[in-house]
């Protein structure tokens, strides 16, 4: 089945806009609670969001749903995508739903639903709710008495909390680091804060005051200069700025030079190495990252496996391959030690560990390889093909020819947005910036 409502990550689009509208959120809980009600026991799921503004109206209609279907919901506010998973398992639910659209702006929204394991559901899961949020599910409703009910989990956020701090080696604290924290105005702005100063780390916090509207608004992993320059400014020992749903982080040395997921893939995958933890040999990641990472961990002894681009691809790869490491140049790592998604705070107290256990600044510890030049250039369509035009398909040909063995090149539709993602990375930065150009022009002409 085709499908048109699920993305790469979910359901996401502009709020109160099809499809991410409440009755779409509505439909969708029916959908859901369908085709997890399993058995006879009393089913439940866990509902969590961040900070925007139509969490408000999606979250309701989501409840609607799932309760009309039987299913009993239990609600956990605004909390990180990682701590929805970690809580659907913990709590024994049947299935998690998370409202967020992750790193967007706050005009957007949408749902990633997880199984009864914490993980995010397949493609072939997805469409099957898809062709059901279609159907005609009447004949699907609970008897009156047969209703579900909602409730709220007063605790959520202490129990992450305290799952957070555990995966911080027992014999280190934070005690002797001032680090900055960016929240980006959602879903981590309690936690995150919270976890590091009871780490002992003295915490400057920025985007802790959501009002609906500012979510990933000037700062976060998506707008990084305003954490690099707080690092600056209070002569802080390193930057911490997650998204909006808190499961990406980026990194900021103690000079405010930025750090990207390959480079905490990187350390993470060398340090595990050397004690040895790293499993399956290598790390997981997605056609994304840079051949930088892919010839450094070639050079420790190490193979990058790489998936399409989506963090369930990875933790696909990973649960295939037993690897307990991967994730995306954007900052989602995996940690399967720790979590089943994406989780940034987790991450960064991994390479807090690291650099507590050397004993070096973060600018001597967190970039462990020279990245290759890299250029990524998106174009936006308004329906139709453009990558089936003839013109768009020849001058694709004519930049895989002329970068050959020197770099790549990887054009592919947004699995969240209506847009084309040009990328070419390669040793002649002059030619990887003449090659994406070249090819974002012409895309841009045909798709007008």
């Amino acid at each position: 089945m085709t499908r048109k409502l699920f993305g790469t990550d979910g359901i996401r689009g502009t709020a109160n806009r099809a499809p991410m509208t409440a009755e779409t959120a509505l439909r969708v809980g029916m959908a859901t609670a369908t085709h997890f009600t399993r058995g006879d026991h009393r089913h439940r799921v866990v509902i969590g969001k961040d900070t925007r503004l139509s969490g408000y109206m999606l979250e309701p209609a989501l409840t609607s749903g799932f309760v009309s279907m039987g299913m009993d919901v239990i609600l956990v506010g605004p909390m990180p995508t990682p701590a929805v998973a970690m809580l659907t398992k913990t709590l024994r639910a049947d299935l998690g739903v998370m409202i967020s659209a992750s790193h967007n702006p706050y005009q957007d929204n949408g749902i990633k639903l997880f199984d009864a394991d914490g993980y995010k559901l397949s493609d072939e899961v997805e469409a099957e709710i898809e062709g059901r949020v279609a159907s005609d599910m009447t004949a699907d409703l609970a008897a009156p008495d047969k209703l579900g009910r909602a409730k709220r989990l007063d605790d959520a956020h202490g129990r992450y909390n305290e799952y957070v701090k555990q995966t911080f080696p027992k014999d280190m604290r934070l005690d002797d680091l001032k680090l900055v924290i960016d929240c980006a105005n959602g879903a981590g702005y309690k936690v995150a804060p919270e976890v590091l100063w009871e780490l002992g780390a003295d915490v400057v916090p920025v985007g802790v005051d959501p009002d609906g509207f500012n979510i990933n608004d000037g700062c976060g992993s998506t707008v990084t200069d305003t954490m690099c320059s707080q690092v600056v400014a209070h002569g802080a020992d390193l930057g911490i700025a997650l998204d909006g749903d808190a499961d990406r982080v980026l990194i900021a040395d103690e000079t405010g030079r930025l750090m990207d997921g390959d480079q905490l893939m990187g350390l993470i995958a060398r340090d595990w190495a050397n004690r040895d933890r790293l499993h399956g040999g290598g790390v997981v990641a997605t056609v994304m990252s840079n051949l930088g990472l892919e010839r450094y961990l070639e050079g420790i002894g190490l193979e990058l496996f790489r998936t399409q681009v989506g963090d369930r691809y990875v933790v696909e790869t990973m649960r295939e391959g037993a690897f307990n490491l991967g994730g995306e140049q954007s900052g989602h790592i995996i940690m399967s030690d720790y979590g089943t998604t994406g989780d940034g705070l987790i991450a960064a107290l991994q390479v807090l560990a690291v650099i507590v256990a050397t004993g070096k600044k973060a600018s001597e510890v967190c970039r462990v390889f020279e990245p290759l030049p890299q250029l990524l250039k998106n174009v936006r369509f308004n329906g139709g093909e453009p990558l089936e035009d003839d013109a768009v398909k020849k001058v694709i040909a004519g930049g895989e020819d002329r970068l050959k063995d020197s770099g790549r090149l990887l054009i592919r539709k947004s699995g969240t947005e209506p847009l084309i993602r040009v990328m070419a990375e390669g040793e002649d930065k002059s030619l990887v910036d003449e090659v994406v150009n070249d090819i974002v022009s012409v895309v841009e002409r045909v798709a007008g």
